[in-house]
């Protein structure tokens, strides 16, 4: 019998984020963050509590921030140009933060649904490719450590659902979401907008 995928169930998907003239909604972006958060409880490995406290910590940035201006903060890009007048730098450095730890994500999961590679050589790519430069030399074996924890990769999928088939489809779409969000947040980084000194 087949049960309903880690996707299906999860409280929202990135593949459901609204985005209005180049700008990611606050409130859905932020459930789709804290449900792939909850993907890393399949990693069943302790080793990834920190990156778990790390992107938990910067969603909670993102939605104080919110919350104590929701009028202005409909949208990521608006919550950042809000404090930029502030010159306060709090959900900004957050969100700056989150993206990193979602693009790390997004980068594994890609490389490793598009080959045979194990999870702990995918992650370990992934890291060397995205945060490892922004992380200090005490930070890096810890991360470094979580990236070589993963689970086999047959262990994995099957937590994700008993339909391989099925996952992969569902993965491949919230992935590629995923992948757009990522982008137009670092775009955005990138224009200057933001302000200089994060």
């Amino acid at each position: 019998m087949t049960t309903p995928t880690f996707f299906v169930t999860m409280k929202r998907s990135f593949a459901d984020v609204p985005i209005e003239a180049g700008k990611v909604s606050t409130t859905e972006f932020l459930e789709a963050a804290e449900s792939l958060v909850s993907l890393f409880d399949l990693l069943a490995s302790a080793a990834f509590t920190v990156v778990q406290m790390d992107m938990n910590g910067n969603i909670k940035k993102i939605r104080d921030r919110q919350l104590a201006n929701p009028v202005i903060s409909a949208t990521l890009q608006d919550i950042v140009l809000s404090e930029k007048v502030d010159k306060n730098k709090t959900a900004t450095q957050g969100l700056l933060w989150l993206t990193r730890g979602l693009q790390l994500t997004a980068v594994a999961l890609r490389k490793n649904i598009e080959s045979t590679e194990e999870l702990n050589e995918s992650f370990t790519k992934a890291y060397n490719e995205t945060l490892i430069k922004f992380h200090n030399m005490v930070v890096r074996p810890v991360f470094k450590l979580a990236m070589k924890a993963c689970p086999y990769r047959k262990d994995f999928y099957a937590k994700l659902g008993n339909d391989y088939e099925a996952v992969k489809e569902q993965l491949l779409t919230w992935l590629a979401a995923l992948e757009r969000i990522v982008k137009i947040i670092q775009d955005f980084y990138d224009s200057g907008k933001y302000g200089k000194g994060l």
